[in-house]
C-alpha cells in the first residue's frame, strides 16, 4: 500500500511517499524534482546542455552553474580549495532558493559534491557521482611520466629539438593523467594552477563513510582519466550505494552518451 502526500515548499518540488512493506516495516522517501549539477574541470556548464535538456523534458527543474574559474564565471581572486567550492555551491543554493535537491557531481564536481553533502547534509536528498575525482593515484605510470619529464626537459633544451617540446609535453601530460593541468599550462593562469594542485591533492576517500543518503555512482568502462578501479573503491566507501557501468563509456559521459546518462539519473530519482 502506498499513500501519497504532495508537499509544496519554496524551492522544493517534491512528492512525499509512504510505503507500508509486506513485513509491516514503514519506509519513507522524498522524490525530488529539483536537480543541481556541478560540472567537471573544463569549459563549464555548456558540457551538460544535452543532459539538462533531456531532464527538463521529463519535468525536472535543473540548475547547472558555471563554477568560479570556468565558463562565464570569473576566476577567484586567490587559489581555492574543495571546501571553498563547496561553500560557493551553498551560497548559490541560497541565492536560488534551493532548499533541497538531488545533487549530481562529475569528476572535479564530484569532489565538491562529497564535501557539500557532508558539510550541509540537510540540503541533499540524493547523490549521483559521475566518474568523480576523489583522490590522485600516483601509479607506476605517473612516476614513470615524471621521470620522462625530467629527461625530456634536458633533451628538448637542445635548440634543434625545442620546436617539438610543446607536443611532447602534451603527450606526457596525457600519459600521466594530468591533461587538465596541460590546459592550465597553455592558459598561464597562476590562480587556477594552484587551485588545481589543491583540488587534486585532496583525498576525499575517507569522507565517503559519512554519506548517509541514496547514492548512485556512474562510470564508463573505458575511462582513462579516472580508473574504473576507483568506481569500486567509492562504492565500497559509501554504504548502500549503487554502481552503474556504461559499456564503452569514457570520462565525458555527459558529452558522449547523454541519453544513457540521463536515463540512469531519471531511474535513480524514481520519476518517469
Amino acid at each position: 500500500m502506498i499513500s501519497e502526500i504532495r508537499v509544496y515548499l519554496p524551492g522544493v518540488n517534491a512528492v512525499h511517499s509512504r510505503e507500508v512493506c509486506a513485513r509491516g516495516f514503514r519506509k519513507s522517501n522524498i522524490v525530488m524534482n529539483t536537480i543541481l549539477i556541478l560540472h567537471g574541470w573544463g569549459i563549464g556548464s555548456k558540457t551538460w546542455v544535452k543532459v539538462k535538456e533531456i531532464l527538463e523534458s521529463r519535468g525536472y527543474k535543473v540548475y547547472v552553474p558555471d563554477l568560479p574559474g570556468f565558463g562565464d564565471s570569473p576566476v577567484p581572486e586567490k587559489p581555492w580549495s574543495i571546501n571553498d567550492y563547496a561553500d560557493w555551491a551553498l551560497s548559490y543554493c541560497k541565492k536560488n532558493n534551493l532548499l533541497q535537491f538531488v545533487l549530481i557531481g562529475h569528476s572535479f564536481g564530484g569532489g565538491i559534491s562529497v564535501k557539500l553533502v557532508n558539510n550541509f547534509p540537510e540540503k541533499v536528498r540524493g547523490l549521483v557521482l559521475v566518474a568523480p575525482k576523489l583522490h590522485r593515484q600516483k601509479t607506476l605510470r605517473y612516476y614513470g611520466g615524471l621521470a620522462l619529464a625530467k629527461i625530456g626537459k634536458l633533451v628538448f633544451s637542445i635548440p634543434i629539438l625545442s620546436f617539438f617540446h610543446p607536443l611532447a609535453r602534451k603527450i606526457l601530460y596525457e600519459l600521466i593523467g594530468t591533461k587538465d593541468y596541460y590546459k592550465l599550462e597553455l592558459d598561464k593562469t597562476n590562480t587556477m594552477k594552484e587551485t588545481f594542485r589543491r583540488v587534486v591533492g585532496a583525498d576525499l576517500i575517507p569522507e565517503l563513510a559519512a554519506i548517509r543518503i541514496p547514492t548512485l555512482i556512474i562510470w564508463g568502462d573505458k575511462d582513462r582519466m579516472t580508473p574504473i578501479s576507483d568506481a569500486y573503491l567509492i562504492q565500497k566507501g559509501i554504504n548502500g550505494s549503487k554502481l552503474e557501468i556504461i559499456e564503452n563509456g569514457r570520462h565525458a559521459l555527459n558529452l558522449e552518451t547523454p541519453e544513457i546518462l540521463a536515463e540512469k539519473i531519471i531511474k535513480f530519482i524514481g520519476i518517469n
